[in-house]
């Protein structure tokens, strides 16, 4: 019963934060703009309507006296935009597709008419961007699937950005730290990156680098921002890597997957001795799904992973028990230094020394 008990929670907790999609402030977009009549004049109180099409979800507001609107914090995805007011024809525009962290600037002209008559605008025109100082690129849902990653490390996808190089590792990427990858974006630090998933920081605190992130299959889309960064993005000043991950919708999608890597099918690297001997599997797959048509929905996913090679040729040198013994007559001896005969100094007598002048921390560590 215990065990049933956690599966349930899980799952109703995955549905609300699924249901939660209006919560999405900086991984989120927002749209903008000014309603006017054919003579240029602002027309107030005008309502706006936006339609999230493949969910259903439905966000109002109201101009203002200057004739303004804003609807902020949009999940990212399509969209429909209507704007009504009693003597105006209704204005309807379809093929509006956000992206992560776009802030479009929508104008409307409204028309004198009937409330019943409609004027459609269907061209998916690009959306002009107005309100962000930062310079970036959305890396879509179609290269986040398409593109070769080694291990699908999805970390690797920053490097379309096309600010982005690799940066030495030094003492950032360790097996102390997730395996991820080191990044430097329009020559900053590769610690000076921030990672926000789904309006959430996303960094690891011991290193500054990025948690790791879903499977490219889970991931709708990141954005990649430098420059004059907006503040929301807080304390770090090189960039800000911004991922969304998939969610429900009215239609049934999903997709399964298996990745192959073999030794046998690969070529021998020029410079190495023999055939790398690794074999990676990595399957899985995702579903997605309505339970309740324009109000509740549910996506998951999974990912295994069997890695199997065969260990690294390292060397390494410990002392045998007649050095710990404090008797290093054989190691200093010819047969072990090319015929040449050693005599140790600092404390050694005849290649000799007591075990008591050893380093307790050496000892714990051999």
């Amino acid at each position: 019963m215990n065990v049933l008990r956690t599966i349930v929670g899980v799952v109703l907790a995955s549905l609300l934060a699924t249901g939660t999609g209006w919560a999405q402030a900086v991984s989120g977009s927002q749209i903008s703009g000014v309603v006017k009549d054919t003579s240029g004049a602002a027309i107030p109180g005008a309502e706006v309507t936006v339609t999230k099409t493949d969910t259903g979800a439905v966000r109002t507001v109201f101009t203002g006296g200057d004739g303004s609107y804003v609807l902020p914090n949009l999940p990212v995805g399509p969209y429909q935009l209507k704007v009504a007011l009693q003597g105006f024809s209704t204005y309807v525009r379809d093929g509006i597709v956000l992206q992560v962290s776009s802030n479009p600037e929508i104008n409307v002209t409204l028309t004198i008419g009937t409330i019943s008559e409609q004027v459609t605008v269907t061209a998916a025109s690009s959306l002009v961007e107005t309100h962000s100082t930062g310079v970036g690129q959305v890396i879509d849902n179609q290269h986040v699937l398409e593109m070769p990653l080694n291990g699908r490390q999805a970390t690797e996808l920053i490097f379309l950005s096309g600010l982005a190089t690799a940066a030495p590792a030094g003492d950032l990427n360790t097996n102390k730290n997730f395996p991820t990858v080191t990044i430097s974006v329009a020559g900053g630090q590769a610690n000076g990156i921030t990672y926000i998933m789904d309006g959430g920081t996303h960094n690891d605190p011991f290193n500054n680098l990025n948690l790791p992130t879903p499977f490219p299959d889970a991931l709708q889309e990141f954005k990649v921002e430098t420059s004059a960064l907006p503040a929301r993005y807080g304390y770090h000043a090189a960039s800000a890597v911004n991922v969304v991950t998939k969610s429900g919708s009215n239609k049934i999608t999903g997709d399964a997957f298996e990745f192959w890597r073999n030794w046998r099918f690969n070529e021998k690297n020029y410079f190495a001795p023999t055939v790398d001997s690794l074999n990676r599997n990595q399957y899985g797959g995702t579903l997605g799904a309505p339970i309740i048509k324009n109000k509740l929905f549910f996506f998951g996913g999974y990912q295994g992973k069997g890695e199997r090679s065969n260990p690294a040729t390292t060397i390494s040198y410990v002392p045998t028990q007649a050095m710990l013994n404090g008797d290093f007559t054989q190691i200093a001896s010819p047969a072990c230094n090319g015929g040449r005969q050693v005599t140790l100094g600092g404390g050694f007598a005849g290649n000799k020394i007591a075990p008591s002048k050893f380093s307790s921390g050496s000892l714990n560590f051999v």
